[in-house]
């Protein structure tokens, strides 16, 4: 539904890494509470291993420049040796 999440969620398939989302336009608590717990007031908002990576431009740019598959193959190796 929203043109900025499409694309966040299309470089992360590209990753080739499983991932979870929430649809915050169903869900008015998330959607009113999360802006303040993560301390950025847009949506889409992409948390790796619970820390927040940033939004659409900032994952855009990630992918770009072949960091986000960094990040998301980080996240991997970290929960395997959990």
């Amino acid at each position: 539904m929203c043109g900025f999440s499409s694309r966040t969620i299309e470089a992360l398939k590209t990753t080739g890494v499983e991932f979870a989302y929430v649809n915050v336009l169903q869900d008015i608590e998330i959607r009113a509470g999360l802006p303040a717990f993560a301390d950025w007031p847009t949506f889409p908002q992409l948390f790796v291993n619970g820390e927040l990576v940033g939004g659409c431009d900032i994952v855009m740019e990630l992918y770009q420049t072949g960091e986000l598959q960094n990040v998301v193959d980080a996240a991997v190796a970290a929960k395997a040796t959990q």
